[in-house]
């Protein structure tokens, strides 16, 4: 009897469960639907284009979906850089406002990229800036408007450049986790896993570190010269003496033009621009961006987004990242597609896992030999990021771009000392051979167990420079010499050799037209979007009656996570913890992101 009452209880439980889960994945149809209803905004005679950097996140326009669980709408940079070009030559948009919202988290490749856009835009047309308070970054793309204003009692933070690095030893000691490294003895600026054994930066990540914050802020400063009418020497000054940080300051060092209240600025459209109609840029996006940009044809040119950390596998549901097999199919089935006539890979990432690396780099050399493949480089292209960009025919990247990182490391945690002196517990063992448990996590790497591995990341290094070397008309040697893991900016890798001309995605896409040649272009993307429905079923699919209280926490800490209040608060911290979680196995990485403040 007892036994009957607790398997009906289990079906009530499963059924009531099954219920729940379905009215949540109906709601959000709802809500992705309603969303969906106001795609199309009308854009009338006298419109003022409004561009917020806070609602511009990623290279790709996030899916329907999710923008209905972080509760904002965005838009993905390579679409906003578009809507802006297009605005540009568009009759009915007669001016631009550029403001920051202060939470945007963009990188200096996004920002460059964004700001050549801005330039052009301000060529043909008026643009205005505002802000409260200008980030660094912020004011970096503002200052290629017509007229950059800011709050009475804001700021503009404009004071150099500096890199952070968390470093996790001491906090490992004290847990009892000792992290074992292995990487290739000559990969001595490779300090992805340094985080783990040192507690400060080493010789070599010092000097890296200090030469691609030099060469970017180097980048920066003579932009911002050349639009403000400003010399560099006192750019530097005015930043050294934080000689501009608050408002009248920055108005009397010729950072801005005016203080000024938003309701003035508004007031200026209206009245010296004959500003109708306030249109956001994600609005705007939704009709006129990358797959519109180009009259329809049936030739097509192929992008494929590369954005995130590379991983093994397929994405799931609303998973982000660089999957292997995503990418693998992707890039087979542009190339055999009769109507793509060319390829651009749009890359953006710090790297990750060795063997998806290696598949990728694979598919690009297999799709290299049927079509041309051009790489557009977003904020980062660095270790596998770099590898699987080695092979394409041409490599566009932007001067601010972080790349190369040619190199790889392994990491095994060791938590004997955790488990035995912190928590009480033993571990012991029996095998059938020498090595059986040479390879676990509760005791010291065996020495045939660490010569193995050793070995192992040696022969991926010597794989990744070779790879290189093949892709780049390089010889090995000289390869080596600006490898050995070491980061390098978008226009120092020109320099070297590791990227053929810097631009933006309009670039690589007019490479690719030009290879194929096509003076008529429509555009495929890829991977393709996965439906609301798919998304769904992948997302719950694989959840049960025991999964509910997780998933309404869960659920609630997406929303804030995806909602720009949390991607600002968790950036750094939580992709410092992601990397921690991350690393363990051979890895090609960078350790850090590096966001415009």
């Amino acid at each position: 009897m007892t036994m009957l009452a607790s398997a009906l209880g289990m079906v009530i439980v499963s059924v009531i469960a099954g219920i729940l889960m379905f009215a949540m994945m109906i709601l959000m149809v709802a809500s992705v639907a309603k969303m969906d209803s106001k795609d199309m905004v009308p854009v009338r005679t006298g419109s003022v284009l409004k561009v917020d950097l806070g609602r511009i996140s990623g290279d790709r326009t996030a899916s329907g979906l999710t923008m209905s669980i972080g509760g904002s709408k965005s838009v993905g940079l390579v679409d906003a850089v578009y809507a802006i070009r297009n605005a540009a030559t568009d009759d009915r948009i007669n001016a631009l406002y550029l403001t920051d919202d202060g939470l945007s988290g963009l990188s200096w490749g996004s920002l460059s990229e964004l700001r050549d856009a801005i330039e052009d835009f301000r060529d043909k047309k008026p643009v205005v800036a505002y802000a409260t308070t200008w980030s660094q970054g912020g004011y970096y793309v503002a200052s290629a408007a017509s007229r950059v204003c800011v709050h009475p009692s804001g700021m503009v933070d404009f004071r150099g450049m500096g890199g952070e690095v968390m470093y996790y030893k001491d906090l490992m000691d004290k847990l009892g986790v000792e992290m074992q490294l292995i990487r290739p003895e000559s990969c001595t600026y490779k300090s992805a896993g340094e985080v783990y054994t040192l507690n400060h930066m080493s010789a070599a990540n010092r000097e890296q570190i200090r030469a691609y914050i030099s060469s970017i802020w180097n980048t920066a400063t003579s932009a911002i010269a050349a639009s403000r009418g400003i010399d560099a020497a006192k750019l530097n000054s005015i930043a050294d003496n934080l000689s501009g940080y608050l408002a009248p300051d920055a108005q009397q060092s010729g950072l801005v033009d005016a203080l000024c209240f938003e309701e003035d600025v508004r007031r200026q459209f209206k009245d010296k621009h004959d500003g109708k109609q306030l249109l956001p840029l994600e609005d705007y996006a939704k009709g006129y961006n990358l797959a519109t940009a180009n009259m329809p044809s049936k030739d097509k040119i192929a992008v494929i987004y590369a954005e995130g950390n590379v991983m093994d596998g397929s994405a799931r549901g609303m998973d982000q990242g660089v999957y292997g097999d995503d990418i693998v199919r992707a890039l087979r089935q542009a190339s055999e597609d009769k109507d793509v006539k060319a390829i651009v890979l749009r890359v953006n990432s710090p790297g990750g896992q060795a063997t998806a690396s290696e598949s990728m780099t694979h598919a690009v050399m297999q799709a290299r030999e049927k079509k041309p493949v051009i790489v557009s480089m977003g904020d980062l292209a660095a270790s596998a990021g770099y590898e699987m960009s080695c092979m394409a025919n041409v490599i566009v990247a932007q001067p601010t771009t972080i790349t190369g990182s040619i190199g790889v490391f392994g990491t095994i945690p060791n938590v004997g000392k955790l488990l035995n002196q912190k928590l009480g517990l033993h571990v012991d063992t029996v095998g059938t051979n020498r090595n059986a448990n040479g390879l676990n996590i509760f005791r010291p790497l065996s020495p045939t167990a660490m010569a193995m591995m050793e070995r192992n990341v040696e022969d991926f290094y010597k794989v990744f420079v070779g790879r290189v070397a093949e892709g780049r008309g390089m010889s090995y040697d000289a390869v080596h010499q600006i490898a050995r893991g070491r980061v390098w900016t978008g226009v120092d890798a020109k320099r070297i050799g590791l990227v053929d001309t810097l631009g933006g995605i309009d670039l690589a896409m007019s490479i690719a037209a030009e290879k194929a040649g096509l003076e008529k272009y429509a555009v495929k993307v890829y991977p393709a979007e996965k439906d609301t429905w798919t998304q769904l079923q992948e997302l719950f699919g694989e959840a049960t009656d025991n999964d509910l209280n997780l998933m309404s926490k869960g659920w609630l800490a997406y929303r804030w996570k995806t909602s720009q209040k949390g991607q600002k608060a968790l950036s750094k911290l939580e992709q410092d913890l992601l990397f921690v979680a991350n690393s363990e196995g051979v890895q090609a990485r960078i350790p850090f992101v590096f966001i415009a403040e």
